[in-house]
């Protein structure tokens, strides 16, 4: 499906993509952030904690990262200030990159069992089929980040893989 190269640019591509929606977050008041916008998280600033819970979450599993608080509802609720999300996010990121780094295929292969809250059940996937769910899970919702920050009228940087810059 994926191999250790495909962890290793996603990771590189997560971090460029959050510098950037951070960056242009942070020139709008707290207000614009918090207020509902209409998306599924409603706010700039809880689809952001609810990104960064996720990763978490995610990385409880795939590396032993400490398990976040809270499920998915209260994921939006997960860093009330804005310069403490920042601040999480961009260690996140330098952990994230660091796994990623130290990925194999190997340890791509096989499956994952991991008890899941929000299905209230045991699940059992390939390893490798959740690492991409956990990217794509990501993307998905930087989307919307992306689309709520030009709406209030700030400018994220390019969102097209190809167009990240080199390490």
């Amino acid at each position: 499906m994926i191999d250790a190269d495909y962890v290793k640019t996603m990771a590189r591509y997560n971090a460029w993509q959050n510098r950037s929606l951070y960056r242009a977050a942070d020139r709008l008041q707290d207000a614009a952030r918090r207020q509902d916008r209409g998306a599924f998280f409603g706010s700039i600033h809880a689809t952001l904690c609810h990104v960064l819970w996720a990763d978490r979450m995610w990385m409880s599993r795939f590396a032993g990262w400490e398990r976040p608080e809270g499920g998915t509802r209260k994921s939006v609720e997960f860093v009330q200030d804005w310069q403490a999300l920042t601040v999480a996010r961009q260690e996140a990121d330098a952990a994230l990159l660091d796994w990623a780094v130290s990925m194999t295929d190997s340890r791509l292969s096989g499956d994952l069992t991991y008890r899941s809250s929000a299905a209230g059940r045991e699940i059992t996937k390939p390893r490798a089929q959740l690492v991409v769910h956990m990217f794509n899970h990501q993307t998905h919702h930087r989307g919307q980040v992306h689309a709520m920050l030009t709406a209030a009228g700030a400018r994220p940087d390019e969102t097209d893989l190809p167009f990240m810059p080199a390490d």
